[in-house]
């Protein structure tokens, strides 16, 4: 019984209390896992439960398959019968064992999204409707929605408040789309994922005998992540239990951030409305964090009114406080990022993998992984694509490439057809071996299609050349943003984007606004003479062409959204674009439950960091080609400012404050103080230097303490300290607009100043 005495009390009491209903909430960082994994191999190894009798559902198969590794370092090979899995996996084992009473093969297909998408696609086109109208998405989301509330078609027909919201939103066949979606699934003898939930819900619904069957099996039903059920998946789970009444759920209320997928945070909330009999259980010892990120949490998430009360502490040291960061644009947030990570890992030993980079949107990593680049920081975009590779950049990517290089042939296969001009593939593989075969270039076979395509493709394609053609003229007059903006509209690939307003829609409209809004900022720094469209190509090509990291090493620092961080810690963490409007969502103020779970993202994104926390935000950020002011979240102001340290100068590292060195007028009000919107007046610090005409870099092996230098954008500063230890040589100088700047010899550019 080793295994026992490393657990603390809460947690030892969640392990062996197995009788009975139980939930146990779990602060962030105090141990769940191992409440979890110990809990089902107490019940085998001391117990004697046979694991074919014990039920655990998580929600990622990564997690189901390490906890299942860590209970057989415990309990023993046996516990791999263990019924252990995600919903869906379990309930798929459990349809295909009962499939014929919901007259389905016991080998039904599992339809993915991308299925399910081509299915509605179809369907949209039988009935003859706008699929503008009628877009795959948005189709989707409004049967998965159903289905996750257990509104099965026939339901969703004969409900006037259902049609009433489809003719609000001018989609009054979507009842019918839904109906023969779901008849279509059946007769391919075909289930979505949702289905595996839905149709869980009514084989026990409709067959007694099998639920009483699986209630006697499954003596113990325990499930990882709670706060995260949806309806659907919560009264499985409790009709599953009824019998035995042995259902243990793990979680945290503060971390449900998932409504938008169909969590319903009531679930835990009200369990104990369902099982009066419950136990709780609370893990509030946090291991991870520092006493300051623990506090600062705490202060932020008590200000959620719908909560179960806990008290997370921990025994770890003070730690440093939160340092927040004013910069004036999104750029000059990306180079503080960068900046910050590369003094920590000089001064302090770090690691990249010890850094993390959390925002609210995807679009925000781009002004990141610029800054990253340049600085030769290897980085790794967790949960998502890399800014450039999205499909909806590299779209519009292959437009602009095509249109300064019409023998580009990956690109003209890319855009041949996006928006789509009724040129098939078999099409394109025409004209594609035609040039091949003549031994000309492509675009030559394109300018004289009547000689290799006839009819109304060969139409498609005359007017798809004239589109370039004026491309061609726009791009020859125009800076990047101006024919990247003109081309982005008039190819029609920003209106299809605007029109798709569902979750992943939006996304990626802002995405685009993201690729046009750099090429705004490229355009408008004065260093940039070419400011021509080849040119920003040029440059983005270069800076991808060097990420070119070993995939077998992972130390990289760690970009991705606040909702993909769950789970994870970093003892770095940098949580950017806290602003108004950006965070909170302007998409989440329109009631105080949206708000609430904004606050909730927030208190995750804190909860990830061990040692070290920043907040950032900018003063100005490009959206839509037009620079706007932004304000400081107000989940600034909602964190204690005694776990806070205010510096207010791009990029410099001064001794953190004691409690009771708090800077005048330091007070819960201080977001509002800092921010007095100097527009034009906060861009001034940073304005780079000018080099001297005779600016040349300089022999810097001999530098010394004390020498006066000039760099090409700090300026003159004086040389501090000159570090020679290790592989590369330092140098600290303070600058006289810039501050300290610890500096690599190998990479700066100084001019030793006699």
């Amino acid at each position: 019984m080793d295994y026992l005495s490393t657990l603390n009390e809460p947690q030892y009491e969640g392990v062996v209390n197995t009788e009975g209903p139980a939930m146990i909430i779990a602060g962030a960082g105090s141990g769940k896992t191992r409440v979890l994994t110990y809990r089902i191999a107490y019940l085998i190894k001391e117990k004697g439960v046979d694991p074919f009798n014990i039920l655990a559902l998580t929600f990622t198969n990564k997690a189901a398959r390490e906890m299942r590794e860590r209970i057989e370092r415990v309990a023993g090979v046996n516990a791999r019968n263990l019924w252990m899995g995600t919903f869906h996996s379990v309930f798929a084992r459990i349809l295909r064992a009962e499939a014929d009473r919901l007259g389905y093969p016991s080998n039904f297909t599992i339809y993915d999204t991308d299925d399910s998408k081509s299915l509605i696609r179809s369907i949209v086109k039988e009935f003859g409707l706008d699929d503008k109208v009628y877009k795959p998405n948005v189709v989707l989301n409004r049967i998965s929605g159903a289905k996750n509330r257990l509104v099965e078609w026939k339901e969703y027909l004969n409900n006037p408040l259902y049609a009433a919201d489809d003719a609000a939103a001018q989609k009054p066949e979507m009842g019918r789309i839904y109906k023969t979606y779901c008849q279509r699934c059946f007769k391919a003898d075909a289930m979505d994922f949702d289905d595996l939930l839905l149709n869980t819900n009514i084989l026990f619904r409709d067959h007694i005998d099998v639920l009483n069957k699986y209630q006697h099996r499954f003596k113990y039903v325990l499930v990882d992540e709670f706060q995260d059920t949806n309806v659907s998946q919560y009264l499985i789970t409790k009709k599953l239990s009824a019998v035995s009444q042995n259902i243990a759920v793990v979680g945290d209320d503060a971390q449900s951030i998932y409504a938008f997928r169909g969590a319903n945070i009531e679930n835990i909330l009200n369990f104990e409305k369902d099982f009066p009999d419950l136990k709780v259980i609370k893990l509030e010892q946090n291991y991870r964090s520092t006493k300051n990120i623990v506090e600062a949490a705490n202060s932020l998430i008590a200000r959620n009114k719908g909560q179960l009360k806990k008290s997370v502490w921990t025994a770890n040291g003070e730690g440093n406080r939160i340092e927040l960061i004013k910069s004036v644009s999104d750029n000059e947030e990306g180079r503080f990022v960068a900046s910050a990570i590369f003094e920590q890992k000089t001064q302090n030993g770090y690691e990249n993998k010890d850094f993390a980079v959390l925002y609210r949107t995807n679009s925000q990593s781009r002004a990141i992984e610029e800054a990253l680049r340049k600085s030769g920081i290897p980085y790794k975009i967790y949960g998502g694509l890399s800014f450039y590779q999205r499909k909806e950049i590299k779209d519009l990517m292959a437009y602009l490439r095509f249109a300064i290089n019409t023998n580009d042939e990956q690109s003209f296969r890319r855009i041949i057809n996006l928006p789509k001009r009724g040129i098939g593939a078999t099409s394109v593989e025409k004209m594609v071996v035609a040039a091949f075969e003549h031994d000309i270039p492509l675009w030559e076979v394109l300018t004289n299609i009547d000689s290799f395509l006839p009819g109304r493709v060969a139409n498609a394609v005359r007017d798809f050349v004239t589109l370039v053609k004026s491309f061609q003229i726009y791009v020859s007059s125009k800076d990047a943003y101006e024919a990247a903006n003109h081309i982005a509209k008039t190819s029609g690939l920003l209106k299809e984007l605007y029109d798709d307003k569902t979750v992943e829609g939006l996304n990626r409209y802002e995405n685009v606004q993201e690729l046009l809004n750099a090429m705004k900022e490229f355009v408008e720094t004065p260093e940039v003479e070419d400011k021509s469209l080849a040119a920003f190509l040029q440059e983005v090509a270069l800076l991808t062409d060097q990420d070119n990291d070993d995939p077998t090493d992972n130390d990289f620092v760690s970009l991705m959204t606040i909702h993909a961080s769950k789970g994870l810690e970093f003892k770095n963490v940098f949580v950017v674009g806290l602003e108004e409007d950006l965070f909170p969502s302007q998409m989440m103020l329109s009631s105080r439950a949206d708000l609430e779970e904004e606050r909730r993202l927030f208190y995750v994104a804190i909860t990830r960091a061990q040692e070290n926390l920043y907040f950032s935000y900018a003063l100005s950020r490009y959206r839509f080609g037009r620079l706007i002011n932004s304000e400081p979240s107000r989940f600034i102001e909602e964190v204690d400012p005694n776990y806070i340290f205010v510096n207010t100068r791009y990029g410099s590292r001064e001794p953190k404050l004691g409690r009771s060195e708090q800077p005048p007028g330091f007070s819960s009000s201080f977001a509002r103080n800092l921010m007095a919107t100097k527009k034009p007046q906060a861009k001034k610090p940073l304005q780079y230097h000018k080099p001297s005409a005779d600016f040349r870099p300089s022999d810097t092996s001999n530098l010394a303490e004390g020498m006066k230098v000039e760099h090409p954008k700090f300026g003159f500063g004086k040389v501090s300290k000159v570090d020679t230890e290790g592989a590369n040589k330092k140098a600290k100088v303070i600058f006289e607009d810039f501050g300290e700047k610890t500096l690599l010899l190998t990479f700066a550019k100084l001019r030793i100043v006699e």
